[in-house]
């Protein structure tokens, strides 16, 4: 599913119009990536949680030309799954 996709199919269930959707949406995501930015945990009951995991830097290789390059640590978004969303996919 695509975010238009989603815009619309939350117009089409909250029958609201799909620029009021699409504030909804935005404002959502907006309000995840700034949380994970701050490096705090979301979590939504039922669904599941989202948490950054650092990774330290380490000597890494570039493929084309086989050069050593120092590749920076970095904090990445990671998803864990709910138990109802498993069991709900799992039926």
């Amino acid at each position: 599913m695509t975010k238009a996709e989603l815009i619309e199919n939350i117009s089409q269930s909250a029958k609201v119009t799909r620029a009021k959707a699409e504030i909804v949406v935005n404002t959502i995501f907006d309000t995840m990536v700034s949380t994970l930015s701050n490096d705090y945990r979301i979590e939504i009951r039922g669904f599941g949680s989202f948490v950054n995991r650092k990774y330290d830097g380490y000597k890494g290789r570039n493929p084309r030309t086989g050069e050593v390059i120092d590749v920076k640590e970095k904090r990445l978004p990671f998803f864990k799954a709910g138990k109802e969303l498993k069991e709900e996919l799992n039926q």
